[in-house]
């Protein structure tokens, strides 16, 4: 049975891989063997694709969406964990009243749909003079993972044991002192894993950042559309891009793989 699940696992596995692989196969190929149908698997390799994506031939830089999609979700990340482990104290650690409404609000700006929201914040960026705007992006994706950074942070902090906040009470330590010294460091996976969420959301979020930015504060997602054209669809192109766009991700959860897995199982073994 143990061997059935295994052989079982290493499939599911290899299903979820295998699109990511195709798309790294296809971005080594020319447009014509990537457009063939079938796929000619036989077809040499190519590194043209890459070579396109960092304008060998447009002059079309990638780098500074690449620079604009990190900015905006490392600074909206590290905003996100602050403000959610201040919340996830208040609420788990030392709960204020009626804590339970505090956390089905959070929840709640989540049944909202993106796109329902996209025109008042256009309109307001407009008013204000902040559409095309690096930071504008990091308001939005800290308000936009706050709820589910919070819910996370409220679950982790509660299997932080009493007793350690009790021991650090009894020798002073004020609140800045318990949160990076005592809870920081039991919480750590849990920290790890939110950020990491967070991040991916950030990366990958397209439908604001395709809206509300254009030449100057463009993101890696929207640099990826531009592989779209009325000419067609450049297939090796594309799989050139959002392979190279992958890698910070992958990077992050491979860095972070060990804090992710005890992060999202934190309490679950009693």
């Amino acid at each position: 049975m143990r061997r059935i699940l295994g052989v079982v696992a290493w499939l599911v596995g290899i299903a979820f891989f295998f699109p990511v692989a195709w798309m790294v196969f296809t971005s080594l190929h020319s447009e014509q063997a990537a457009a063939t149908n079938p796929p000619d698997v036989t077809a040499p390799l190519t590194l043209d694709g890459y070579r396109e994506f960092f304008g060998a031939s447009t002059g079309a830089s990638p780098w500074p969406y690449l620079i604009n999609s990190a900015t905006a979700s490392l600074v909206s990340t590290l905003l996100v964990v602050i403000l959610a482990m201040l919340a996830g104290y208040a609420l788990a650690i030392r709960p204020v009243r009626r804590w339970t409404d505090a956390l089905f609000f959070f929840l709640s700006t989540k049944m909202l749909p993106a796109v329902a929201g996209l025109l008042p914040i256009y309109l307001i960026s407009q008013r204000i003079g902040l559409l095309d705007n690096v930071w504008l992006m990091v308001v939005l994706y800290t308000a936009m993972n706050l709820p589910i950074a919070v819910w996370m942070m409220h679950s982790f902090l509660r299997e932080v044991p009493v007793a350690i906040l009790e021991a650090a009470a009894l020798d002073g330590a004020r609140l800045p002192t318990v949160l990076r010294r005592v809870i920081l460091p039991v919480a750590a996976p849990g920290v790890a894993a939110t950020a990491l969420i967070c991040f991916i959301f950030s990366w990958n979020e397209m439908l604001f950042a395709r809206v509300l930015t254009g030449v100057v504060a463009g993101t890696a997602p929207v640099f990826l559309t531009s592989f779209v054209t009325s000419q067609g669809l450049f297939l090796s192109k594309v799989c050139a891009a959002a392979t190279v766009i992958s890698v910070p991700v992958l990077a992050a959860g491979f860095a972070a793989q060990n804090k992710l897995v005890q992060g999202l199982s934190l309490g679950a073994v009693k």
